[in-house]
């Protein structure tokens, strides 16, 4: 009877761990992926280098999406930075991307009764000037980066750990390939562990590496991001701030009118 009983509770325990590893992650994602529809996510970078030195900060926020997982507008607000609170919200429009930002070091530069500063870009969405340089360079949104990620990494149970190039990053994600510091070492690699959930989304991703060119300030230095994603498929609402709020101006020891280049 025993071993009647411990046959039938490791059938189960096999039953439940295939619950839980659907075979078909991308598929999943295709299923959930519609404009006017997203994800909300959390997230945690941690800056590491000489002498132990450690520098974390926080994100979190929601990310509007199109039928192929590219983030078309987002809105995230970012806390424990050396500037305090901030806020970012963007838009990728047909012609090129748009950029607000709200407090931290920018707030001190606002003209008066201007609680956003706003900037245009030509291309695309300038995301890591609006989030960060230690921001998740990994977008699982995107159903080609999501097959490279699987197709390269081992998969355990409902974690797949694994290795990816800068350079091939860059091919197969737009998100990446929009970042600014992307192209520094196209040979970095950046070591990944993707978390799935019972239905077979994507509920965490953990990535790592070391800055090995770029800012002076960053080069040696080595980047832990983990984000967790939550209420894919979920509508998406992201408007840009009162127009009454916001400046392309800069005011910069008591002079105003300095614009940026964009």
């Amino acid at each position: 009877m025993r071993r009647l009983i411990a046959a039938l509770t490791a059938a189960a325990a096999l039953l439940a761990g295939a619950a839980v590893t659907p075979a078909d992650p991308v598929g999943a994602l295709r299923s959930v992926l519609a404009p006017g529809h997203g994800v909300r996510f959390t997230e945690t970078a941690v800056l590491s280098g000489g002498a132990g030195e450690r520098a974390e900060k926080r994100r979190e926020g929601v990310f509007a999406l199109d039928a192929e997982g590219a983030v078309k507008a987002l809105d995230v607000t970012i806390t424990g930075g050396e500037h305090g609170r901030e806020r970012a919200i963007g838009f990728d429009g047909e012609i090129g991307g748009t950029g607000y930002r709200s407090g931290g070091l920018l707030a001190k530069y606002l003209g008066k009764g201007k609680t956003w500063w706003e900037e245009a870009h030509q291309s695309h969405l300038w995301h890591t000037e609006l989030l960060g340089h230690d921001q998740q360079l990994v977008n699982p949104a995107e159903p080609a980066t999501l097959a490279a990620l699987l197709a390269d990494g081992r998969r355990s149970g409902n974690t797949v750990t694994g290795v990816i190039t800068f350079e091939k990053l860059e091919r197969v994600s737009p998100w990446a390939a929009d970042a600014t510091h992307i192209g520094w070492d196209p040979d970095t690699r950046l070591a990944y562990t993707v978390t799935l959930n019972s239905a077979g989304l994507v509920s965490g991703v953990r990535s790592t590496f070391t800055f090995s060119g770029g800012l002076e300030e960053l080069e040696g230095r080595t980047l832990h991001v983990d984000t967790r994603y939550r209420r894919w498929g979920g509508k998406v609402s992201i408007e840009p701030p009162d127009p009454g709020t916001t400046t392309t101006e800069l005011c910069v020891e008591g002079r105003c009118g300095w614009r940026l280049p964009g």
